[in-house]
């Protein structure tokens, strides 16, 4: 590896827990530590944290120091939070101020993107809020895959398509153009500082989820009259919080006999798909629900099964919670326990 010993200490210290990696880096001087620390700012902004690289560094590093090769800590933090709390514990707090700066000012001369990069997929919704759908595309080709599948999932569903389709393209912008799309971008993004309040993808849910539990507590009567309500209103949303009412998380919550009449319907092959990576409750409530002929139909497919997509995953998941729906909208579901 032809890494530079700053390179490598960045790529060491991205390998372990901040508490190790600061024990590590507590009695280097200053200046060390803020080289140390914009070489961690340009592989966090650039994307090209490779975690091959990293064993290969954290192995060199406790080989070096212990003699043995197998000894790898490889539990990761986040880098942005990460390198404020060294410098701090390390230089102090004003000290960290001035190398923050200099590092925003090296890094943002050396890639215009650095900003973006930096920033969370929900602040870059925003920064990116109605312009074209080649603006977009162009700040998402120049993002780690990870963050721009992050906004592109953030995206509604028909500008999602046409950037997908933008980003196709082989006549690319040229680089002026790209320079002049990040100025705008990292200005927008600057601007927010610290009054804007991003709103998660998400809150909304756990908001309609939160109403659903409340109202599934509810007699009844009152409980479709209130439903009937909210129809009139928002069909939609009516219908999300009629699905949120029971949820595949629910499981461990309905009581045994409950589910176990809902599983009688569902074919073996849907069950094996819908456990495929379940949560050790989830699977076990289940399997403690079923018959031993069941069961031993379900091993049988679990391992003739090829691994299903998360799309199969999921449909399978709500063939088994749709039944639970229905006995719950005729109140004839069980729970034993709900938070």
């Amino acid at each position: 590896m032809n890494l530079s010993g700053t390179r490598k200490a960045a790529t060491l210290l991205m390998s372990l827990d901040p508490k190790t990696a600061k024990e590590l880096i507590k009695d280097l001087p200053s200046d060390k530590v803020e080289a140390i620390a914009l070489e961690l700012a340009e592989l966090e902004a650039s994307g090209e944290m490779n975690a091959k690289v990293q064993t290969k560094v954290a192995r060199e590093f406790f080989k070096h120091l212990q003699g043995n090769e197998d000894s790898t800590v490889m539990t990761g933090f986040g880098v942005k939070g990460f390198i404020n709390s060294m410098l701090v514990s390390t230089v102090g707090e004003e000290k960290a101020k001035q190398i923050q700066n200099q590092i925003k000012k090296v890094t943002e001369k050396k890639d215009v993107f650095t900003e973006i990069r930096l920033a969370t997929a929900e602040e870059l919704l925003i920064a990116l809020e109605n312009e074209h759908p080649q603006t977009i595309a162009t700040v998402l080709s120049e993002l780690p895959p990870k963050k721009s599948q992050e906004v592109l999932l953030l995206l509604n569903d028909d500008i999602r398509g046409q950037v997908v389709c933008r980003m196709t393209s082989r006549e690319a912008p040229g680089r002026g153009v790209i320079e002049k799309i990040a100025t705008m971008v990292s200005s927008r993004l600057k601007n927010f500082g610290n009054e804007v309040v991003v709103e998660k993808p998400g809150k909304w849910e756990d908001s309609l989820r939160k109403l659903a539990i409340v109202l599934n507590g509810l007699e009844k009567e009152l409980r479709d009259k209130l439903i009937e309500d909210i129809q009139k209103k928002d069909e939609e949303t009516c219908k999300k919080i009629r699905n949120l009412m029971v949820t595949w998380e629910d499981i461990p919550s309905i009581a045994d006999r409950s589910l176990q009449e809902a599983l009688r319907s569902i074919e073996t092959k849907i069950l094996a798909v819908a456990l495929f990576g379940a949560e050790e409750e989830i699977m076990q409530k289940i399997k403690s629900n079923i018959s031993e002929r069941v069961a031993a139909s379900l091993d049988e497919e679990t391992s003739l099964m090829q691994e299903p997509l998360p799309k199969e995953v999921l449909e399978a998941r709500e063939n088994i919670v749709n039944p639970l729906r229905e006995a719950n909208e005729q109140d004839k579901l069980r729970f034993v326990k709900r938070e």
